[in-house]
């Protein structure tokens, strides 16, 4: 039982599903097998079940932001504020250090899935007023985080978040869902809750519904990917989230596709 409790309390710190490291080969990826199978299917029911009080009682996590956001105050004159939001991949970006004077505001939280981000789109993003919102999510939805989910679930999230932003004139970026890798017994158990099939149809949707709608659409899997189709093994740990060398090709990306949405009428 203290094992247990302690595996949950790692994970519901990190908002992974995983937590072992061992070597691996980076470049080469790991067959997987019925036990990485069973560890992953494992993970992710120790993740709902180490967050099940907040699950029930804040499903939103409005509570994590709700003293920033009212001591942020509205814009400065002349400020572009831009909110990044999304899950660990926007908790862990040192927005600082990676747009230094920019003052942007980040909203992400750890393990979130886009029916988690919609309940506090308002709070964290619609009564910050921002020029612009960089949205990044999907790869929780994938592994199914909050429960299983359809890509047509997911692609109505995220279209309610654009409606949204439209409605409140706020200039909105989509960043695709990035790639994974399998390099690693850590990065594996990640894998297996990520179909590389989905984030491919995820990507494909929503390219075309960012064309279809006037909105920018932010790259980040061609630039991170390797020729194996994964998350290139330099710029990330544990296959999913992205090192400082990850962060160092994402931030000029996500500059420009900032430039880009807030030069638009």
């Amino acid at each position: 039982m203290k094992k247990l409790l302690v595996l949950m309390a790692l994970m519901s710190a990190s908002g992974a599903c995983g937590w072992a490291q061992s070597a691996g080969s980076p470049g080469t990826p790991l067959a997987g097998t019925a036990k990485d199978g069973y560890d992953s299917a494992r993970s992710l029911e120790l993740y709902r079940e180490g967050n099940a009080r907040m699950l029930m009682n804040d499903f939103g996590q409005l509570a994590r932001y709700h003293d920033a956001d009212a001591q942020l105050g509205p814009p400065a004159a002349g400020e572009q504020r831009v909110v990044f939001f999304g899950d660990s991949i926007t908790d862990i970006w040192k927005l600082d250090e990676s747009f230094p004077g920019k003052h942007y505001i980040n909203r992400g939280i750890g393990g979130q899935t886009t029916p988690q981000m919609l309940v506090r789109f308002r709070p964290d993003v619609i009564d910050l007023h921002p020029a612009v919102v960089l949205v990044l999510a999907g790869t929780n939805d994938i592994a199914g985080n909050t429960g299983e989910e359809t890509l047509e679930q997911i692609e109505g999230d995220y279209a309610t978040m654009a409606e949204l932003a439209k409605a409140h004139g706020i200039h909105l970026v989509f960043a695709s869902v990035m790639p994974i890798n399998d390099y690693n017994q850590r990065a594996l158990w990640f894998f297996l809750q990520r179909s590389p099939s989905k984030i491919l149809a995820l990507n494909e949707w929503l390219k075309k519904y960012c064309a279809e709608n006037g909105l920018v659409y932010l790259d980040y899997f061609s630039a991170l990917v390797d020729e194996h189709g994964m998350l290139k093994a330099e710029l990330t740990a544990d296959g999913l989230h992205p090192n400082a060398a990850g962060f160092a090709v994402m931030a000029p990306l996500a500059q420009a596709a900032i430039d880009k949405a807030g030069s638009r009428q």
